[in-house]
């Protein structure tokens, strides 16, 4: 089924006249048709569009003359990525029937590279959450177990990559919402150095800890993608002008001699032990592939949960202050102004938005800014000063992705502090601004359900975490796993 299908295998048959493109996409949108009923990943999609992209590749295909990398690709969007003519509701009521009126550069650069863009994929409310429960329309379901969430808050991203609906999918990362789902989905899911990819036509969460990334099937599949969506904007004013390497390109050879550090700080009390034991056996794999082990240390890392929920809610309740009534979507009237922004922002947003919102502007506010928000801000510098002075003696550092594999849906919608422990290993990523990749090492035994292991890497060190992570997958198999929905369990 060509929906299974990686970007470098789908590439390669386009290219050799194996299949077209339109049939591609055609298979995309049958599993769509087939399964998405009980995943639930797509918000929306635009069949006729999706063919029309995949025919204008198919003419490309056929001058010969076309080096697209990603020509007749379906990669599918977060409902938070802007694309022209298409909704951009992130998931929540307040946006109404809000369509874009530009592509975010992700969408133009991916476009440039010949790929298929389609579709609206589920999340949290406004990327906040860990479960993509918080969505305002439903919520999207684990495909290896229907009963589960697949993480959040890029949970449709990373459902519709492992329920094969499309061969890659757009997210965003602030505290963990690529590389979380992607564990609890059994995929692969990369977030970049903050400012290695615009963020210009993303709807901001936080500004100082958002980041577009990719979710594929295979570490040569994201290396590709990374590659074609990452380079300096002018239109974002924290984006780089840092050189794009090949990613492609440096993922082969030996990883021999590479210094990977396990920090003890992460091997916490709490971790499911199957989970334990699948990274002990990661670790344990890329050493025997000549990778050198070294303990190091991140002493603030006890500290970096209370930091994000500070920088993260204040940093929201300022992007979020646009959504009023007046400027977009949804408007319930009121007697005065106050009253209509009471109404809307009431009616509009969700539980946990209010939650956030509501802790963004305690901690902003006169009295406690020095006291929350500006510590915070100190803290957040002495976490990124550990991984420094960590990446000083190692190339890498390796985790586990999450603490527990995916846990049912309900479970945790009463406890919020629960929740928010579920992204405990990915959050200090963001604070520092560096690199991490999330990709499968294992199963729990019954129910079998994917665990994920972490890699971390220094500012701009993207080409290195991609290259260990490649050599760990090829060693292994389990990014041959298939969830039920695929084809019976079927294996590539």
């Amino acid at each position: 089924m060509l929906n299974q299908l990686t970007i470098t295998e789908a590439a390669q048959g386009l290219r050799k006249k194996e299949f077209s493109a339109r049939e591609l996409m055609q298979s995309c949108l049958d599993q769509i048709e087939k399964v998405d009923g009980q995943v639930k990943a797509f918000l929306s999609y635009d069949r006729e569009d999706a063919l029309a992209q995949a025919d204008g590749a198919d003419k490309a295909l056929a001058s010969g003359n076309s080096t697209q990398p990603l020509l007749g690709i379906p990669i599918g969007m977060k409902d938070v990525l802007s694309v022209k003519g298409q909704p951009c509701n992130c998931s929540s009521k307040i946006l109404g029937a809000f369509r874009s009126v530009y592509d975010a550069t992700t969408v133009q650069k991916l476009r440039a590279d010949g790929a298929v863009v389609f579709g609206r994929l589920n999340m949290d409310e406004f990327a906040m959450g860990s479960s993509t429960e918080n969505s305002a329309f439903f919520t999207t379901r684990n495909p290896w177990d229907l009963e589960r969430i697949p993480g959040g808050s890029s949970g449709g991203s990373a459902a519709a990559v492992a329920a094969d609906e499309c061969l890659a999918t757009l997210g965003s990362d602030t505290g963990g919402s690529i590389r979380q789902p992607a564990a609890l989905c059994g995929c692969v899911g990369f977030k970049p150095t903050y400012g290695r990819v615009s963020r210009y036509g993303l709807v901001a969460f936080a500004s100082s800890l958002d980041q577009i990334g990719p979710f594929t099937k295979t570490v040569a599949d994201t290396a590709l993608l990374l590659r074609s969506i990452s380079g300096l904007d002018p239109l974002d004013s924290t984006s780089i002008p840092e050189p794009v390497p090949d990613y492609t390109a440096a993922l082969n050879g030996p990883i021999k001699g590479l210094k990977i550090g396990i920090a003890k700080e992460y091997m916490v009390g709490g971790l499911d032990p199957e989970v334990n034991a699948s990274v002990q056996k990661a670790i344990q794999q890329l050493e025997s592939l000549g990778a050198e082990l070294v303990e190091v240390s991140l002493p603030h890392s006890d500290y970096a949960v209370a930091t994000y929920y500070i920088i993260a809610t204040a940093e929201a309740s300022a992007n979020l202050a646009r959504f009023d009534g007046i400027r977009y979507g949804t408007r319930v009237d009121g007697a005065d102004p106050i009253e209509l922004y009471s109404k809307t922002r009431g009616a509009g947003f969700g539980a946990e938005v209010k939650r956030r919102i509501i802790l963004g502007t305690y901690v902003l506010s006169s009295g406690y800014y020095d006291a929350y928000y500006l510590k915070a801000q100190k803290v957040r510098t002495l976490i990124r000063n550990d991984f420094i002075k960590a990446f000083e003696k190692v190339d890498a550092i390796i985790t586990p992705t999450t603490p527990t594999a995916a846990f049912k849906i309900g479970e945790k919608s009463d406890d919020p502090l629960q929740m928010y422990l579920s992204d405990i290993f990915t959050i200090s990523c963001n604070l520092a601004g560096i690199c991490g990749i999330s990709l499968p090492c294992g199963f729990t035994s019954a129910p079998k359900l994917p665990i994920g292991l972490q890699l971390l890497g220094k500012p701009f060190g993207e080409s290195t975490i991609l290259k260990i992570a490649h050599a760990y997958e090829q060693s292994t198999k389990w990014h041959l796993e298939k969830s039920p929905l695929t084809s019976s369990g079927a294996k590539r």
